[in-house]
């Protein structure tokens, strides 16, 4: 055995050192560039009006964001703030909280990592080094927020630009851009009860990271209070550096205590709260809570088994609530962010529902009532996000309802996402582009222009300015490098139908007269895509395959894009559906190609693609001969509790589908290599999985490697870091799985 739990420094020397043909020149590049995306335009949304365009970018190989302007009628792009100007050449002072905010929503790199805009398009509110600041697009004047002491979290300006609010000490404050009177308007915040803060389940799996939201007329302030204070508390320490203290969290782990949490409505110049009244009992979870200017304040509260979601209208000055819809499912109701969208002129709300079978867009009346389907569940709806991220593109882009039109995004192949128009009188789908890809758009909000951002499997992604009728006005400027290579890379359905989608990537120098070692480069679980007609994700399986491997992935059943059932066949079965698939799929894909040596196959994956390589080596060692785990979750009752209890039940009534889908539960089997990666200060997945099947494998007398990526998270962004991460696990599949053969 190499390396055992207690010794983890006897890890040989990575082969690139020993073997000239593992040049690592390029995933220098690709780790320096960030998979080659640094220096394209990011964050990119129009002003009200249409008329501008902003957005965040940073230098090829500076991972540090600065805000820039496209102007609409002229095609020019100015640059309107840097961080250096702010703040020199310090860098940058983040709290913990900003830190651990920035985890959750996988952000790496610095600078403005996002920006607000005030209503009227002229003021920007951006956020550096701890401190507030609002830009002045006119002039480019500089304003720095005259702000208390104490961490600032989630800025937003008022619906009138003329105050900020944000959380600071765990209370809600407001801060009046004129007189720069900063006001607290919430009072008993603390660590274990905050205000204004969502908690850490809403982040990392319900993807809402704001926990309060300004009233359209801004004179009230609904926010989020969190009683965390029966919560296991967990610790994240460096054990590079025991001369610091760790790092403290609450962590509710799957059958325990959850964060409590209740809404309160506030005057945004200070008062009494109101407390919005529903069954917190049995729905404890608050999904969303959405207030604009079309209709009510209505939130969307869930079961803990996240098996009915209720949507409420709110009355602000009561807190009383009136129940519009209810959706239940008998495995899991999916929280969408972009929905409920309220429509002008009392003419309802527009509404996803799965409960035909696939996500359909829905026309509800202001009282809840269907009026009708819009986009029936046979046209490829893409519901999404299924998280208020500004990262991911909305599933409804556009909706003109004055105008008689929606803007969607809509596939029936969930390998790319297209945009169409949707006549909303005949329910024709018109498209907006043709190019086989994953296509996005955001829309202004007068409807005049848009921007569309694009990627295929032979081009990078492309962010495009076009007016209303699709013309293009230009393209935001990237200063990005390009990839030194097009991958190699094909997508094919194989298989009984329905069939798995999969990604066949061959060395550049593919001899069709060997026969290559094969890769399967794995995630399988819920709510993600591995097999995309997106270029950056190709790149790293491209080089991996240059050293020798056809690299392969497949998308099997759990994850998104292929209907109800599909995607839900894994409620309960972690342990046995994903990798059923992945073997099904394996062989299908070695049917279609001949070249493929199914005699030796490894794979790899990270987080949950991590926790299905191990599974792999230990349940089917006949098929897969070696893996490389990362960050993988080891033990299910270790993971957090909304995530967890969505798939796998309550660790109480359903102990059989955590024990079938526990990694230590056949640990004793190992019978092939493995090597296990993970960062030491993971908050997500944390490093005590890795440690604990390392600690049973040890005692089961088995052998295995450990890498431990000193005081890294669940991202790897350090370039040196990643660069030597990727020689390692090459050499590891060389090693075990060896070269092409005639």
């Amino acid at each position: 055995m190499r390396v055992l739990a207690a010794t983890l420094a006897c890890l040989p020397a990575p082969l690139s050192a020993k073997d000239p043909a593992l040049a690592t020149s390029y995933l220098r590049d690709h780790a320096e560039t960030r998979g080659f995306m640094l220096g394209r335009p990011v964050r990119a949304r129009p002003i009200p009006n249409g008329s501008a365009v902003l957005f965040l970018r940073a230098q090829p190989r500076v991972a540090v964001l600065g805000l820039y302007e496209f102007d609409v009628a002229t095609g020019a792009t100015r640059e309107i703030a840097t961080p250096e100007q702010i703040i020199g050449a310090a860098a940058e002072n983040l709290s913990p909280e900003e830190k651990a905010r920035r985890e959750r929503q996988r952000i790496s790199v610095g600078g403005f990592t996002d920006f607000q805009l005030s209503d009227d398009g002229d003021l920007v509110l951006v956020s550096l080094s701890g401190k507030l600041y609002v830009i002045r697009r006119s002039d480019r004047s500089i304003l720095e927020l005259k702000t208390g002491p104490g961490v600032i979290v989630d800025p937003h300006f008022a619906p009138d630009g003329q105050s900020v609010a944000y959380v600071r000490d765990y209370d809600v404050h407001v801060l009046d851009l004129a007189t720069q009177e900063e006001r607290r308007i919430t009072s008993g915040g603390s660590e274990p009860l905050a205000h204004g803060l969502a908690e850490f389940v809403a982040q990392e799996e319900m993807g809402r990271f704001s926990g309060y939201w300004w009233s359209p007329d801004g004179h009230s302030i609904a926010y989020e209070e969190a009683d965390a204070k029966d919560v296991e508390i967990w610790h994240v320490a460096d054990p590079a550096h025991p001369e610091q203290p760790a790092n403290a969290s609450y962590y509710p782990r799957p059958g325990k205590t959850n964060v409590k949490v209740r809404l309160g409505i506030v005057p945004a110049n200070g008062g009494e709260t109101v407390w919005v009244s529903w069954n917190a009992e049995r729905y404890p979870y608050l999904g969303q809570v959405r207030w604009d200017n079309a209709g009510p304040l209505t939130i969307v509260v869930q079961t803990r088994d996240q098996k009915e979601l209720l949507l409420l209208k709110v009355d602000p000055v009561t807190g009383r609530t009136t129940r519009l819809l209810a959706e239940q499912d008998p495995a899991w109701v999916h929280l969408e962010y972009d929905v409920p969208h309220w429509l002008a002129d009392g003419k309802g709300f527009l509404w996803t529902s799965e409960r035909e079978g696939g996500p359909q867009l829905e026309h509800h009346d202001p009282e809840g009532k269907l009026v009708r389907v819009l986009v029936p569940r046979d046209r490829g709806f893409i519901a999404g996000p299924r998280t208020e991220s500004h990262r991911a593109p909305p599933g409804l882009a556009d909706v003109d309802w004055r105008s008689g039109s929606l803007v969607v995004r809509a596939s029936a192949d969930p390998t790319q996402s297209l945009l169409y128009r949707l006549s909303i009188a005949t329910g024709e789908m018109a498209p907006l582009d043709d190019a086989p890809g994953v296509h996005g758009a955001v829309f202004a909000k007068d409807h005049s222009m848009y921007i569309e951002q694009s990627t295929t499997l032979t081009a990078m992604p492309r962010t495009i300015v076009r007016h209303a009728d699709g013309t293009e006005v230009g393209e935001l400027p990237s200063v990005a490098e390009e990839p030194p290579f097009v991958p190699n890379t094909e997508i094919v359905n194989v298989g009984d139908e329905p069939g798995f989608f999969a990604a066949v990537t061959r060395p550049r120098e593919f001899d069709a007269n060997k026969r290559y070692p094969v890769i399967v480069n794995v995630y399988g679980g819920p709510g993600h895509l591995q097999v995309l007609r997106a270029m950056g994700s190709q790149l790293l399986p491209q080089w991996l395959a240059d050293q020798g491997f056809v690299v392969i992935a497949i998308d099997g059943r759990g994850t998104p894009g292929r209907g109800r059932d599909w995607e839900r066949a894994i409620s309960r079965h972690f342990g046995t559906v994903p990798l059923d698939d992945q073997v099904a799929g394996l062989h299908a894909v070695g049917r279609r190609f001949p070249e493929l040596d199914l005699d030796r196959v490894g794979i790899f994956g990270w987080s949950f693609g991590g926790y299905l390589s191990a599974l792999a080596v230990l349940k089917r060692p006949d098929i897969y001969k070696v893996a490389v785990a990362g960050a993988p979750v080891v033990d299910w009752l270790d993971y957090d509790t909304h995530y967890t209890e969505r798939y796998l039940g309550m660790p109480d009534a359903d102990r059989e589908a955590y024990e079938e889908g526990s990694l230590l539960t056949y640990a004793t089997k190992l019978s092939r290599p493995l090597l296990l990666v993970h960062g030491t200060a993971d908050d997500n997945v944390f490093f005590r999985h890795t440690l604990r099947l390392a600690d049973a494998l040890f005692r089961a007398g088995k052998e295995f490697e450990v890498l431990p990526l000193s005081g890294l998270t669940h991202m790897v962004p350090e370039p040196l870091v990643m660069e030597r991460q990727w020689t390692r696990i090459a050499g590891h599949f060389q090693r075990h799985l060896g070269k092409p053969r005639p």
